[in-house]
């Protein structure tokens, strides 16, 4: 069977310069690969397991610890607030039950007083305790 009567296209032997293509290099530093297809390219590492924080731009970072703080000082004076309120209400309370107790202790003061002052006058009347049974 004859080349030029089958189906495929005839072989060319004779090659010229310009005929030759150039290869395009491989993407490296160097433009040139390793020449060991066992060896993977290498490449910048991607760093997928750091947050986002260390993702972010220094300044974004400082603006959002910026609000974060603001927001924190904020928090603090308003529970400072209502803890003085608390504590004020209690002093408060505290001191109403420190007013009623003496007002109490006062009132069996004088209620003892005025019987001890009664068992005198008595005793003066009668001058005898069995008179005054």
């Amino acid at each position: 069977m004859d080349a030029s009567t089958s189906g495929d296209a005839p072989l060319s032997t004779d090659l010229t310069l310009d005929s030759t293509v150039a290869l395009p290099l491989a993407f490296s530093s160097n433009g040139r690969t390793s020449g060991k297809p066992w060896k993977s390219q290498k490449s910048a590492t991607v760093r997928s397991y750091l947050p986002d924080s260390l993702k972010s731009k220094f300044s974004e970072r400082m603006e959002k610890t910026k609000k974060e703080m603001a927001i924190k000082k904020l928090q603090t004076e308003l529970k400072d607030e209502k803890q003085a309120e608390v504590t004020r209400r209690r002093e408060i309370t505290l001191e109403r039950k420190k007013a009623a107790e003496e007002r109490r202790r006062a009132e069996e003061m004088k209620a003892k007083m005025g019987a001890r002052k009664a068992a005198r006058l008595r005793r003066k009347a009668g001058r005898t305790k069995k008179l005054n049974h």
